[in-house]
């Protein structure tokens, strides 16, 4: 890839490979969230997304290896509507992985739509456990917290030194758990969020939420920095999951270059960021820049029409 685009020292962190129901970066946020509920006594979990959510669908694989019941909590905001997009990708996971399925009705906020899941559950004898959406909370984002820490000592065995970390950034918690590691590791890795969505200022708020509890949790010695949360905006196009031009030919460079394959809707939109980049000289030829690929390949067979 470098040989293509030039550019600093690239590596990429295969967290697409985690294992879990095609991998992602949800796994690491399940590893404490699923935990939780255990030992909160859960009979089921409810989470929610979009319909071809990456982190639905890892959910559901968490519950089913935890032996919990799982619900999922989906809407259709984002203005696709191939058949495609209703029934393939991360959906048709989420059904084979066992999981019962409530679509929002038209105008039905998610949010609501859970409560309601919540206390049918409840009503029914359960004992439900609600991760939010992403897994993006203080206990979701201490898998990127340890993940800093993995990928720091990692650097360190390889004679690495990490100048950037790039990733897609959507709820929060992933950039927040990574934020937090660094910040425990006292590492100079300058940590940057590509905002896919095309909200920069409402993801950065909620990064620093997530962060602030996050390390709280983990009791960091002292607050983060006034310029720990670091956001790169204009790649998020028309809004969450809408393709972008940059994004295709993203998503064709890395496979048809690395073999590496990546999704339409978080890490293409980030790929496209990092390679934009590279082309305006944002970083040095001595720099070392991470990519995380933080998964989501289910998805791709969604939008295949777009490629």
């Amino acid at each position: 890839m470098r040989r293509h685009i030039g550019g600093p020292r690239l590596y990429i962190k295969r967290d697409d490979c985690t294992g879990l129901a095609l991998g992602g970066n949800k796994t690491r946020k399940a590893e404490f969230l699923i935990g939780a509920a255990l030992a909160a006594g859960a009979t089921a979990v409810v989470s929610e997304g979009g319909l071809q959510s990456n982190h639905v669908r890892q959910t559901a694989a968490a519950a089913a290896r935890a032996g919990l019941k799982c619900h999922l909590v989906l809407d259709h905001r984002v203005p696709i509507d191939t058949a495609l997009y209703r029934e393939s990708g991360n959906l048709l996971l989420d059904r084979v992985l066992g999981a019962v399925t409530h679509r929002c009705a038209a105008g039905e906020v998610r949010a609501e739509a859970s409560e309601r899941v919540l206390a049918n559950l409840r009503a029914a004898g359960e004992v439900p456990y609600h991760i939010p959406t992403g897994g993006s909370n203080e206990t979701g984002a201490l898998g990127y917290a340890l993940a800093a820490l993995e990928i720091s000592q990692q650097a360190k065995q390889a004679g690495i030194g990490i100048d950037h970390l790039l990733f897609a950034s959507s709820s929060g918690g992933t950039q927040a758990g990574l934020v937090v590691g660094m910040a425990r590791a006292e590492a100079p890795t300058r940590v940057l969020g590509i905002d896919i969505e095309g909200e920069p200022d409402s993801l950065e708020a909620d990064v620093r939420r997530v962060a602030e509890a996050c390390a709280r949790k983990v009791g960091l010695p002292r607050a983060l920095r006034d310029d720990a949360v670091a956001i790169a905006s204009g790649y998020g196009g028309d809004g969450y999951g809408i393709p972008t031009a940059g994004m295709i030919e993203a998503v064709g460079l890395l496979a048809k270059l690395e073999g590496i394959v990546l999704d339409p809707v978080y890490t293409g939109k980030a790929m496209a960021g990092l390679i934009d980049m590279v082309r305006s000289g944002r970083f040095g030829a001595d720099e070392t820049v991470v990519f995380i690929h933080t998964g989501g390949m289910p998805a791709m067979f969604a939008y295949g029409d777009c490629f």
